[in-house]
């Protein structure tokens, strides 16, 4: 009898390593998430604090492989995170995770890992994304983000964009425009790091689910580096 319960455990075991492997993956990347944002954020000069002040959600993805764009068939995997409240008005909230995709040929952009980052500029654009697979320049506008201390110099087709992008390589920061690449929830992803099924639209709308732990700093840096949504309030109510 012990010896059937020692096998019994010994398989039990061997089926829940690779989840728990695959659990862990998704949750360093929510850290590496938070470490991106806090090296980005530090940085006046990078993203322009009004900008943020005026983003609906932010969405990172951290050490996306360059040539994984070159067939189209790869994609970088992050997470996206909003402010709270019918209208996107209170703190910041749990993240939901994301994937990247590839769109063109237009996107070789050589063989270097690179950290891209997304501001959502309003409500219409955060809301497709959370519901379905949204193709940036087509569903939602894009284009690349302005940098410096305010974005006071910036054009106004950049300003009306619905997503504004970044990228990030070696110290190298700069504007990026993701057009025809693809952005959608993923939710096997969710599944793992909330231990449930849970989709997008649920977390960040309804708040079904608490920060886990391996996004509490993420959470935090945003929480003070913008604690309140600084758009026009006619914006926020589309």
């Amino acid at each position: 009898m012990t010896k059937r319960m020692m096998s019994y455990l010994v398989a039990l075991a061997i089926v829940a390593l690779p989840a728990s492997a695959n659990n862990k993956k998704e949750l360093d990347r929510l850290e590496n998430c938070g470490t991106v944002v806090k090296e980005i954020m530090d940085i006046p000069d990078d993203i322009p604090k009004d900008l943020l002040d005026k983003a609906e959600c932010v969405i990172v993805f951290p050490s996306v492989l360059k040539a994984a764009f070159v067939f189209g068939g790869s994609y970088g995997r992050g997470a996206m995170m909003c402010r709270s409240g019918e209208h996107f008005t209170g703190p910041w909230g749990a993240p939901t995770m994301m994937a990247l995709e590839g769109g063109s040929f237009g996107l070789q952009l050589g063989g270097q890992a690179t950290d891209f980052v997304l501001l959502v500029m309003n409500p219409r654009g955060a809301k497709a994304i959370l519901h379905s697979k949204v193709k940036l320049g087509a569903d939602a506008s894009v284009a690349a983000g302005p940098k410096g201390r305010t974005a006071n110099a910036s054009t106004d087709a950049t300003l009306r964009a619905e997503v504004l992008s970044y990228s990030r390589n070696r110290g190298l920061f700069a504007g990026l425009s993701l057009e025809g690449s693809s952005l959608r929830p993923d939710n096997p992803a969710n599944e793992k790091v909330y231990n449930k099924k849970v989709e997008a639209e649920a977390i960040v709308r309804k708040g079904a689910v608490a920060v886990p732990p391996s996004a509490q700093e993420l959470i935090s840096i945003l929480n003070k580096k913008s604690p309140k949504n600084l758009s026009d309030p006619n914006s926020l109510k589309e």
